[in-house]
């Protein structure tokens, strides 16, 4: 028999942890008895997880018994083979416990954290769903607005300085609002936003409605803005950020007149 690759196959570690039939115990014990090297190299096994359990023993009842109630188990039996010949497997036995234990507590760690993770996605999936719905819902509102007859429907064209922006003013003036739809503004940049005006044109008396502060975040470009003024005509500027008391006629970007 090859000795080194004996040794190199594992048998051995696995005769000192126990998890051989009891045939093959005999077998490999008789070896041993055969080929002393077997029996010096079973010894520093068997010294290696002396080492171990003298190491965690300290932990072992409470890691137990934690492992007891959590999994709900019964302990394994450990049936010895002969306590003259094997009086070493105690420690080995010991230690395949251990880590069968230490296998089974990752296994609850991790299953734990796959329901988290479950319930994580389970809630995010719902987030989604009620956006939408209630995407759809303002969307369903909208095309009523839109369609109503009353509505005044209101084309802001572009200007000077931006040609080819443009916007829509739908205004409901039995609610004193209207619904502005600038999905044909260019994103402003940093540090400046959107003011949107009501216009008297004889004399020109602007009126601010607002900045629309979420105009890049908005992903529809669609703002309803409250408007109780005689409105003759709609504008909106380019303005410093929290907006102007008077507009910026150089940063006029779109503009429009009710039709009367």
């Amino acid at each position: 028999m090859d000795i080194k690759e004996y040794i190199a196959s594992g048998i051995l570690e696995l005769y000192v942890a126990g998890s051989l039939s009891e045939k093959e115990n005999e077998e490999i014990y008789a070896k041993i008895q055969e080929y002393p090297v077997l029996l010096t190299e079973v010894k520093s096994i068997e010294k290696a997880i002396v080492k171990l359990t003298a190491a965690a023993k300290k932990d072992s009842e409470y890691s137990f018994s934690e492992i007891k109630n959590q999994l709900k188990v019964d302990e394994t039996k450990v049936i010895s083979i002969s306590t003259q010949k094997n009086n070493w497997l105690q420690y080995a036995g010991w230690a395949a416990s251990l880590v069968i234990g230490s296998m089974l507590i990752w296994s609850v760690v991790q299953n734990n954290k796959l329901k988290e993770q479950i319930a994580t996605d389970k809630k995010q999936l719902e987030e989604q769903i009620d956006k939408a719905s209630n995407s759809l819902a303002d969307a369903e509102k909208l095309i009523t607005i839109f369609r109503d007859k009353d509505i005044i429907s209101v084309p802001l064209t572009g200007q000077k300085v931006s040609p080819n922006s443009y916007a829509k003013v739908y205004w409901d003036k039995k609610t004193n609002s209207i619904y502005l739809d600038a999905k044909g503004l260019p994103d402003p940049p940093k540090g400046k936003v959107y003011q949107v005006w009501s216009l008297k044109l004889n004399p020109l008396t602007p009126t601010s409605l607002g900045t629309i502060d979420t105009f890049t975040a908005d992903t529809n470009k669609i703002f309803t803005i409250d408007n109780a003024n005689q409105s003759e005509a709609f504008g909106i500027t380019l303005e410093p950020a929290g907006g102007s008391e008077s507009p910026t006629l150089e940063q006029l970007y779109t503009l429009g007149a009710v039709d009367s």
